[in-house]
């Protein structure tokens, strides 16, 4: 997955992913020749509603949101048992954006945890040196900061109040591809992390549709007004369109006590 230590010994068929118009059609009436026509009040189809086609609500959210969700690069060591001696080099790949200007972004824990160096990418370009606060690797809800101040954030939304059939926009990194952003719906709530082969977390995720991919992790899910209403976490392999995050209400409650822990 995005990270390659992720955790994947708890996972059985899941992966982590630290990656119209209508046309009415009127028929012409024919008329016999030399018809005498009386004056007939004519109907009035009622106006169209301007339309600014130059809009797109899921390129209005990504514009209001997407200089928020930033890069994570991570490192760690590690020693083979079978040859204690032996050391090498695991890198990772994630999302994550920043919800404090002073620096504090939410991330997966499965992104960080344990690594020896992070480093994190605002879409900008400038880097920056990222220290884990916390994380709770049941919820898999991470704490990381950087030292910069007045950085742009993501509203945060109200995850309680989803509905199946709402639109869903996802913002990450998978496979590389920096600030890539996927769509689709909220295809259902409260669902168990025994639902997809994991462990049971104690959270009711939300199901996407939306693409999400190794790289994701970490990243954004938006609602149409651009609000962060989950953390991307996690897929199913071998299918198309379940993809899950942390509903971000939760995320928050969990992420504040990482924040008060670190004092």
């Amino acid at each position: 997955m995005s990270a390659n230590f992720s955790l994947k010994k708890s996972l059985t068929n899941l992966s982590l992913v630290s990656v119209g118009a209508m046309t009415a059609l009127f028929g012409a009436q024919l008329l016999p020749t030399k018809a005498v026509l009386t004056q007939q009040p004519i109907a009035q189809l009622p106006s169209e509603p301007s339309v600014n086609t130059d809009t797109n609500f899921i390129a209005a959210a990504v514009e209001r949101t997407g200089s928020a969700v930033v890069r994570i690069d991570s490192t760690r060591t590690l020693s083979s048992r079978y040859a204690p001696n032996a050391r090498r080099v695991a890198r990772g790949t994630g999302s994550g954006f920043i919800f404090k200007s002073n620096g504090l972004i939410l991330t997966n824990a499965h992104v960080v945890f344990g690594a020896d160096t992070v480093r994190v990418t605002l879409k900008d370009g400038r880097s920056f040196t990222g220290r884990v606060l916390g994380a709770d690797r049941a919820t898999d809800v991470a704490v990381v900061q950087i030292q910069a101040n007045n950085l742009p954030i993501v509203s945060i939304g109200n995850s309680d109040q989803l509905k199946p059939g709402e639109w869903a926009i996802a913002i990450g990194n998978p496979l590389g591809l920096d600030n890539t952003v996927t769509v689709g719906i909220i295809s259902g709530t409260e669902r168990s992390s025994r639902a997809f082969g994991a462990r049971d977390r104690g959270i009711g995720f939300i199901q996407t549709d939306a693409a999400i991919n190794p790289g994701n992790s970490g990243g954004p899910l938006l609602n149409q007004r651009g609000q962060v209403i989950g953390i991307n976490t996690a897929i199913i392999r071998g299918t198309q369109g379940l993809g899950f995050a942390i509903p971000i209400n939760q995320a928050q409650q969990i992420a504040n006590q990482l924040i008060a822990q670190a004092g």
